[in-house]
Parts: C-alpha cells; structure tokens; sequence
C-alpha cells in the first residue's frame, strides 16, 4: 500500500483509511477477518468514532484485532468525539471522557489522530486547547484533527489550540464533488459556482491538513451508491470502460479517481466487504490519466465552463 504523510506530521498513513463504522453488523469470526484482510492489504489506518454503534464498533473492532501491545504498535487508530444525543459538544470536559471511553473500548492507551467530528456553535476554543494539551501531555492522543469543518472553523481553533490540525474529514465523491467544481466556475453566474464550504479543499492543500473523504461512493446524503446505479448510467459506463483498460473493479476506479488528486487525500472506506476493500485498497496501485479523471467528472453531470 502507498503511504503519505498525514497533513504536516511525521506519520506515514496508507492512502486508504478502513473505516470500522459498520463493523457492529458482523458475526463475530466475520469481524476477525475483515481486520486480517485489511491488515494483508496494507490498510492499518483504521476510523473508528465513539458513536458509531453507540461505542459498540470500538469494542469489537478490539476484540476482532486481539489487540495487544505488539498489535498496537503495528497500527494506526484514529477516532472521532463531540457528538452526543440531540447535540455537539467540543467542551474540555466532554472531549475528556470521550476519549477515556474511546481508550478503554479499543483497550489502547493511545490515539494516534482524535478528530473534532461535526462543529459545536457553542464551541469555546479555549476549551478546545486546554483538552488538547492535556491530551497531548499525558500521551492518550498523539495528533489532532477535524471533520466536517470549513477554513473560518479550523482557523478559529488554530488561535487558541497549538497542534497542528493534520486532517480535515469531508464528504467528497465523484457524484459529490462541488468543493472540486466550484473552483471551475469562478465568477460565473451559475449554480455550479455557489462556494458552499469557503474553498476548504485549496485551504486544506495551503495549510498541510489532509482530506479523508468520507463516503467515497455515495451520491446525496446517505442516499445510494453511485456504482452500478441505474440512475447514473453514463457515469458508470465510463467508469466501466476504463476499469476494463486496468482490469480492476469499478470500486477500483472510483477510489483511483480520488487518489488522483494532487490533495494527496486519505478516503475512508465504509464497506465490510471483503473483496470490495480489496478493491478499495487496489486504487493504490492505479494512477489515472488526466484526461480519464476529467472524463469521469464529466460523465457524472459536471460540467466545464
């Protein structure tokens, strides 16, 4: 698998995160064997959030890894806090006890990356910094990010907080690429050129923060796969015409596109397939054309001014 380093620190990451937000859904022999194929494909990034599964995926994610300190040291575990029922919270307290239960489901003592997971309009960044470095002192977390946030949000934290924000998680996929074509349509009078998260991607790209796009295949908000969609044939047909050339799957291609980007980005996976993450993790291997990459965003509706 190919690495990167994440965002301005000196840890390499695999260029595709397994994310574990579903893992809850499998049988416990299940779960063991998506985390072994992961691991033999090269992905030992894993994201994990404390409310996926209301904690559930943290515990069996541990217990499906056999986690040890001679397994700890062998991966890289990233988490998500400040969402709670009916609100966020980016409080010092709630931060705090977040990541206690956090350690104690993934039965570690540390995190690598902790990431502030949807913006608190009542965050006090203050509070934001002083539970950082508290976290930071005593060794639990390692390196700090954000999800979900646009340029003025993660410039208001960064006056208060002293770590580097290494990583930004957003939701980016071919059928879900407006923070990539706004940037065509500057200036134009169109709909194509509203700027709907204040150019996060070129201010990610600027300040050294890594995108990690978060359903890499989904179209809207949660509302289907593009992929073998019925609804988007001539994306598909392109996307299965150069899947031919490579002899790779369509996932392959979708997760290439991504990676061809110049951002260096980190998707997330969402799947406990087992081939689909191998499929996943073969992008790796796929650099795209510039015209192959321009093809696919234009199969899928965008269009060039």
């Amino acid at each position: 698998m190919r690495t990167i380093k994440l965002g301005s620190s000196d840890l390499n990451v695999p260029v595709v995160s397994v994310g574990c937000m579903r893992i809850n859904a499998l049988e416990k022999q299940d779960a063991a064997r998506f985390v072994q194929t992961a691991l033999d494909e090269g992905a030992n990034f894993f994201d994990h959030a404390d409310i996926y599964g209301k904690g559930a995926c943290e515990e069996i994610f541990a217990e499906a890894i056999g986690m040890s300190p001679s397994v700890r040291e062998k991966i890289i575990l990233q988490s998500k806090c400040g969402i709670r029922p009916g609100m966020f919270d980016f409080s010092r307290e709630h931060i705090l006890s977040s990541v206690d239960g956090i350690l104690k489901r993934l039965n570690t003592d540390y995190l690598d990356v902790l990431l502030l997971h949807r913006p608190d309009a009542l965050v006090e960044p203050e509070e934001v910094a002083a539970a950082f470095d508290e976290l930071e002192t005593s060794g639990k977390v390692r390196h700090f990010g954000v999800s979900n946030q646009h340029p003025r949000q993660i410039d208001l934290l960064k006056k208060y907080v002293k770590q580097p924000i290494v990583a930004n998680q957003l939701q980016l996929s071919i059928t879900n690429a407006t923070m990539i074509t706004s940037g065509f349509n500057v200036n134009m009078e169109n709909d194509a050129a509203v700027n709907r998260d204040g150019g996060v991607l070129d201010y990610c790209r600027l300040h050294d923060i890594t995108v990690q796009p978060w359903s890499p295949f989904q179209f809207g908000f949660f509302e289907g796969v593009f992929l073998d969609n019925a609804k988007f044939p001539e994306l598909n047909a392109k996307i299965d015409d150069i899947a031919a050339k490579y002899s790779v799957s369509n996932t392959t291609v979708a997760m290439a596109w991504l990676l061809r980007h110049p951002a260096h980005m980190q998707p997330v996976t969402g799947t406990m397939n087992l081939q689909r993450l191998k499929d996943c993790c073969k992008a790796s291997e796929i650099h795209l054309t510039r015209e192959e990459w321009y093809g696919i965003l234009l199969a899928a509706g965008n269009v060039l001014p």
